[in-house]
């Protein structure tokens, strides 16, 4: 029998893990903007069903212009911000607080921003950095990122970087805490099983993760039985190839991305015309039918069963060069 790698403690979950699941998708709920919202776990706060990725934002010029479309997306209905001290060398939360400086778009957005120290020192001198580069005096959700290391659950309790994050939130520096990852559900179950209170998590959805090295059977049943929100990433596979493929278009891709228990999904969206794209996405949205989904996953058996268009789970490549060089390992290493 082929399988899909999920663990025997996934099949066991398997059945209250759909009821939760369905339980998430049911409580998206429509806003004035037109982009559905739903909630972010446990936090009882609605975020919403797009996320604006800061580190394709980032890229954008001039920086007018990058400015410009974060108050568009804000404008617009899409109030979730993505970013992380390392993006672009800071310039994404140079950009993003340039946005910020009119403290109404501030307001309605729920900033989330991740750190990259495993160190206690390196999270207190990122996270300072980050709140000055985005001219705000609190974080939404800071994350830990890029948990893609297996020993990165082990350096976050040993060498203090945890206890440095829990101690920001009791300063009220930050409001919630999470952790993100594109490499292994297993790192991720090892950081969900630290016995802290997470508020969050990011991994990647998108149609080819159920068949290879699956978040969605393997870490998402975990995160919604912690009642923990999940923060969907990579929904095209992170590099279009998918798309140029012709396996699927943007609209199915982003459709099943969020017919999946996410809170949010994150867009990396560098022009206005893709921005207009994922609004018509979001404001369109209808959960996949059960024939939809089947008929989906069938299509695509053969290309997700061997991770071709997820080659993030397997190359060094696509983690960034301040993680790779943290663990010892040549910035250009595969």
């Amino acid at each position: 029998m082929k399988t899909t790698g999920t663990t025997r403690r996934g099949f066991m979950l398997s059945g209250a893990a759909a009821a939760l699941a369905s339980a998430v998708v049911a409580q998206t709920q429509a806003s004035a903007s037109g982009i559905p919202t739903r909630p972010l776990g446990r936090t009882g706060v609605r975020v919403s069903l797009l996320g604006l990725g800061g580190a394709h934002v980032g890229r954008v010029q001039p920086e007018a212009e990058a400015v410009r479309m974060i108050h568009a997306a804000i404008d617009q209905g899409i109030t979730f911000m993505d970013n992380a001290w390392e993006y672009n060398k800071g310039r994404s939360e140079e950009v993003m607080g340039k946005a910020f400086l009119a403290p109404s778009y501030r307001d309605k957005a729920f900033l989330m921003t991740k750190v990259c120290s495993r160190e206690a020192k390196g999270i207190t001198e990122q996270l300072e950095e980050s709140l000055r580069r985005l001219n705000t005096d609190r974080i939404d959700l800071i994350q830990f990122h890029e948990c893609n290391y297996h020993n990165d659950p082990d350096w976050l309790v040993e060498r203090g970087a945890l206890k440095a994050l829990l101690d920001a939130r009791q300063q009220g520096k930050v409001r919630f805490i999470g952790f993100t990852g594109h490499k292994s559900p297993a790192i991720h179950n090892r950081m969900l099983a630290l016995g802290v209170k997470w508020d969050a998590c990011q991994m990647p959805n998108n149609v080819m993760d159920a068949g290879f090295l699956s978040f969605r059977h393997e870490t998402m049943p975990v995160c919604l039985e912690k009642n923990i929100g999940i923060i969907g990433m990579k929904g095209c596979c992170g590099d279009g190839k998918l798309i140029a493929a012709g396996l699927a278009t943007v609209e199915e891709c982003y459709r099943y991305c969020l017919s999946q228990p996410v809170s949010t999904q994150v867009v990396g969206l560098t022009s206005m015309e893709m921005l207009e794209t994922a609004l018509r996405i979001g404001r369109s949205f209808e959960p996949l039918t059960q024939e939809e989904h089947q008929g989906l996953i069938t299509r695509l058996r053969e290309p997700r069963g061997d991770g071709r268009y997820e080659l993030f789970k397997t190359s060094k490549q696509y983690d960034s060069a301040y993680h790779r060089t943290q663990h010892g390992f040549n910035v250009q290493g595969t």
